[in-house]
């Protein structure tokens, strides 16, 4: 303590007046998904077999009927992006300490850029999946959904 310089400047996680961000890389963002996807699945399963009952799965159809393609498709939609606007993440995410961001800002983004980031992926999944595996070489950890959106996803510290 005795050779302790009292007059220096505090320490932070900030160079200059750029804030260090962690990025959270390909391989926590795929265990958040997976997470996710679990929990979506159960719920579209539990709602399908309360509106149709076990014979939607013995049926050969493709679809049950309207509610199906809305269970489907835009209620994973309507959950996952109203999750993004009020939490900056889903489950998967919060629970390995993950927020969607503004590239920019560094803060939460606005709905219709999230409903965008949501849209963007289908495009990531084109051509292989390779908008997913952009993750693993881009700087930011960026996927082509997040370049579309103009979002990140950070790591946020304990």
């Amino acid at each position: 303590m005795e050779n302790e310089n009292l007059y220096k400047a505090p320490e932070s996680d900030v160079i200059g007046d750029t804030p260090v961000v962690d990025y959270a890389g390909f391989g926590v963002r795929l265990l958040a998904s997976i997470i996710d996807s679990i929990w979506l699945i159960a719920l579209t399963l539990v709602l399908v077999w309360a509106i149709y009952g076990e014979a939607y799965f013995d049926s050969e159809e493709t679809y049950a009927g309207v509610m199906d393609i809305l269970i489907q498709y835009l209620l994973p939609f309507a959950v996952t992006v109203m999750f993004w606007v009020y939490k900056s993440a889903t489950p998967g995410k919060m629970i390995l300490g993950l927020k969607i961001v503004d590239e920019q800002t560094l803060i939460p983004t606005t709905g219709g850029k999230l409903a965008l980031r949501y849209l963007g992926y289908y495009v990531s999944t084109l051509v292989l999946f390779l908008g997913f595996l952009w993750v693993i070489w881009d700087k930011k950890k960026q996927g082509w959904h997040d370049k579309m959106a103009g979002t990140v996803v950070i790591k946020v510290p304990k």
